[in-house]
């Protein structure tokens, strides 16, 4: 009996390269895409044993690199049963009239067109198939807005939007959606919203235990081996000292 395909974006780093290592322990065969190849071809030698593992490197920013990506899969690796829009970012951190417009056009496109993207080329194939599943990897600031985090909490709100928009347009075709929501967690997103910059990327972990790219995993591992009655819908998942996306206990 063949195992489930899952394919994953932003599989490169964190809860992407996290949720492949988890997934190919528990029966998942694996498609993972990101940009930087090297690190897609050093997890796929890392994988080798557990499941069977097939890269596709290119940006999901870009439809026409979304469709080539999808269109060359081979026969095998068609069936897709799991779709883990997980690829997503912030960038920068100013007051919106303060704000480099080039961060809101990366947002907009990694966080909320990527995903569409890459949703609208593999649904087909679920409905085609008679059933599957989405989860969409959205945030705490879906929920919640903070200073400085004007566009990056908008493209998460609409991440949170289309989620609930989806599960009622999938419903008649047997397709799960699921969202899952971090608060503060630990992993390259602060680099990469400081631009590299390691020292104001560790600011907002100062007295705090963050969560972890292996228990955002874990909680999403959960999400996707319920029985086929069970849909979780939406999971928030916060670190025990965060109350709110504003609001922690530091110690």
């Amino acid at each position: 009996m063949s195992k489930p395909i899952v394919l994953i974006t932003g599989a490169t780093a964190g809860i992407g390269e996290a949720t492949a290592e988890i997934l190919a322990k528990n029966n998942f065969d694996l498609i993972l895409t990101g940009r930087r190849n090297d690190r897609l071809e050093k997890i796929k030698s890392a994988l080798k044993g557990s499941c069977k593992v097939h890269t596709l490197c290119f940006d999901i920013r870009d439809r026409k690199q979304v469709d080539q990506a999808i269109e060359s899969l081979p026969p095998e690796w068609q069936n897709i049963d799991l779709l883990i829009n997980n690829a997503g970012l912030a960038s920068g951190f100013d007051m919106f009239h303060e704000c480099d417009i080039d961060d809101w056009e990366v947002m907009i496109d990694t966080n909320l067109k990527g995903l569409l993207y890459m949703s609208r080329k593999v649904v087909p194939g679920m409905i085609k198939n008679g059933g599957g599943q989405i989860v969409n990897v959205g945030s705490i600031a879906g929920r919640e807005v903070y200073e400085k985090g004007n566009v990056y909490c908008a493209t998460k709100h609409a991440v949170e939007a289309l989620s609930q928009a989806m599960r009622i347009d999938m419903l008649r075709h047997n397709i799960k959606v699921s969202t899952i929501s971090p608060g503060m967690a630990e992993t390259e997103f602060s680099l990469v919203r400081f631009k590299g910059d390691k020292e104001k990327s560790q600011i907002p972990y100062k007295g705090i235990v963050p969560l972890s790219a292996e228990d955002i995993a874990e909680a999403i591992l959960f999400m996707v081996t319920r029985p086929s009655h069970v849909s979780v819908h939406d999971m928030l998942i916060m670190p025990s000292l965060q109350a709110s996306v504003v609001h922690t206990l530091r110690e």
